[in-house]
């Protein structure tokens, strides 16, 4: 079943805004969240000889900034893998995301995923918080990979990368996705960073996939 709702939808009695680039915006918490940026992926891959554009950091940046100005939130939660390995951590690609901090007024959480273990200490001071631990915001806990959570509270996470298939008699499509798992009180988003790849979900009973495109989310489940 697919049915087209405007792009702010009730989850869980919590109110929330899917974005057409990947992100999500809490609007009584002022925060927007995003996941799974992978900044410096194109390093990585241009030192194993594999020929990618390192203008795929400053896009991913410029849809960042875009976003800032079109919420205007008083914080922004990045769920994990900001940066993609140590290859990532060239001067480039550090003094992009610093200037992208020093340019915004949020207050900046990094909640660190696995790609971002290992680099923490490698990092320079950025202006951002830094916690290895889910965050708890309001009704919200705000994690990288799942969380469990109690009855009272809803898990938001990225990791996953999730897509959904479409199909058709003829063709079939992979779309970025906003998951929804109703029994584990869950909402799992999809990977901002372009050129990430994508695990495609599987939409059973108690699911339902989110596709944000123009302003509206387009729901899809197994109904």
């Amino acid at each position: 079943m697919v049915t087209s709702v405007a792009n702010e939808i009730l989850l869980f009695d919590h109110r929330l805004r899917l974005l057409d680039d990947k992100a999500l915006y809490l609007p009584d918490e002022k925060a927007l969240l995003v996941s799974d940026v992978h900044l410096g992926k194109a390093e990585t891959f241009q030192s194993l000889g594999i020929p990618i554009s390192s203008q795929m950091n400053e896009e991913n940046l410029d849809r960042l900034r875009s976003l800032y100005q079109q919420t205007k939130p008083q914080k922004l939660f990045i769920l994990g893998d900001l940066f993609h390995s140590r290859k990532s951590l060239v001067p480039e690609v550090l003094i992009a995301w610093d200037i992208f901090l020093k340019e915004i007024a949020a207050e900046t959480t990094l909640i660190v995923g696995n790609h971002d273990r290992q680099l923490m200490s490698e990092l320079p001071p950025f202006s951002m918080n830094c916690s290895v631990d889910a965050v708890e915001l309001g009704p919200f806990l705000l994690s990288h990979e799942p969380e469990v959570v109690q009855a009272s509270r809803m898990n938001i996470c990225g990791h996953i990368h999730p897509v959904v298939r479409l199909r058709s008699r003829t063709d079939s499509l992979r779309l970025p996705c906003f998951f929804v798992e109703y029994d584990q009180r869950r909402l799992t988003l999809p990977s901002f960073g372009e050129f990430t790849g994508g695990y495609e979900v599987t939409l059973i009973e108690n699911t339902c996939a989110y596709v944000a495109c123009e302003g509206e989310a387009i729901a899809f489940d197994v109904h």
